[in-house]
């Protein structure tokens, strides 16, 4: 069954463009259209579509409103479109922090050079949230059903799964490593959020996200977290309590001239040739190179596999792996890369991601 989505945007062109791409895929069919954030209201009321994509800004209610106000009424997944400009960089934060689930550029070209590659990554990044999301209201409406009739026999009660324990740590841990992607954005300020303002050693955090948008998204983690966070600068020093973010379209490596000295991080121009700038494969494999067995790595939400050859790396040389579960994660892609090829030894949910971190810290 196709995943039913709703275009709301306040351009024609672009509606009719967008439409035309995603109905060209058979796994997407375009239930309906809105010209403004009062629309979708009642569009998203009247068609129960899977997914939303979502303009920010719109005459009568714009794209912010619409979304705080359809996750009140009839929640549902949503991609905003956005200019990737830095001026772009605050609302769509704005629109992330109302309910919505990710970004996508209003220019097709900011999600590839190649045409066709950023029709694949549109089409990929609707179906993948819009499945999830039908997904999601399917359990609802049977939960909100109540539970099924008891059975007409007593029957034996099924067996109890053994109770789960947390993988024993490694040892110390002196760094901790987050990668993550689409819904990453969310994921990280309600991680990093709950950990204490003397949290005892440094991160060093990669998000799929381009450049004009790090600055302030590390200026918003760093408003609302206790730790401090800052957009990493070629050189910083790693230090306790402190979150460095690499920086869009760069790579962020670790490094120590010798063993057990000072850490510090270089910010390397990103080969145009590679896929994640930042990637999470590059910081992960160079903080194995200069930690070795004291890392905890976090894979968290995200579309891909990036980071699962880094955490191999940190997995290699003794350090502890652990990725976001299933249910909590917007897009359960990077995080089950990493489980899939046995290298995470926890799987945890979201909520749990951060107080789990400061309890291994300490």
């Amino acid at each position: 069954m196709p995943v039913r989505t709703l275009v709301v945007d306040d351009s024609r062109f672009f509606r009719r463009r967008i439409v035309e791409i995603l109905d060209a895929d058979p796994r997407i069919e375009v239930v309906g259209e809105a010209g403004n954030g009062q629309e979708a209201l009642d569009r998203t009321a009247e068609l129960k579509p899977d997914v939303i994509t979502m303009d920010i800004e719109m005459p009568v209610m714009d794209g912010i409103t619409a979304v705080r106000r359809i996750m009140e009424k009839n929640p549902t997944p949503v991609l905003m479109f956005s200019s990737l400009t830095t001026e772009g960089a605050k609302p769509t934060l704005e629109a992330l922090e109302a309910g919505a689930l990710d970004f996508l550029p209003k220019r097709l070209d900011d999600l590839s050079g190649n045409r066709e590659e950023a029709v694949r990554q549109l089409r990929s990044r609707v179906f993948t949230v819009g499945a999830k999301g039908r997904t999601a209201r399917r359990e609802g409406e049977a939960a909100s059903k109540g539970p099924p009739p008891a059975p007409a026999r007593p029957s034996s009660p099924a067996p109890k799964p053994p109770p789960t324990r947390p993988a024993p740590s490694s040892g110390k841990v002196d760094l901790v490593a987050i990668g993550t992607s689409t819904g990453g954005p969310v994921a990280l300020q309600r991680v990093l959020t709950a950990l204490p303002a003397d949290f005892p050693v440094p991160l060093v955090v990669v998000q799929h996200m381009p450049g004009s948008f790090t600055p302030a998204f590390a200026q918003r983690l760093d408003n609302s977290c206790r730790i401090r966070v800052r957009q990493a600068a070629d050189g910083d020093a790693l230090e306790p309590g402190l979150a460095l973010l690499a920086p869009g379209g760069q790579q962020m490596l670790v490094e120590r001239r010798r063993p057990g000295g000072p850490a510090r991080v270089r910010i390397e121009e990103a080969d145009p040739s590679m896929t994640y700038k930042p990637s999470v494969d590059i910081t992960f494999g160079s903080a194995a190179r200069a930690f070795g067995g004291s890392v905890l790595g976090v894979v968290l939400t995200g579309m891909g596999a990036d980071g699962r050859e880094g955490a191999r790396m940190l997995k290699d040389a003794g350090s502890t792996i652990w990725s976001q579960d299933e249910a909590s994660s917007v897009v359960y892609g990077m995080p089950a890369a990493v489980a899939e090829a046995g290298i995470t030894s926890r799987v945890l949910s979201l909520d749990d991601v951060g107080p789990a971190i400061s309890e291994e810290v300490r």
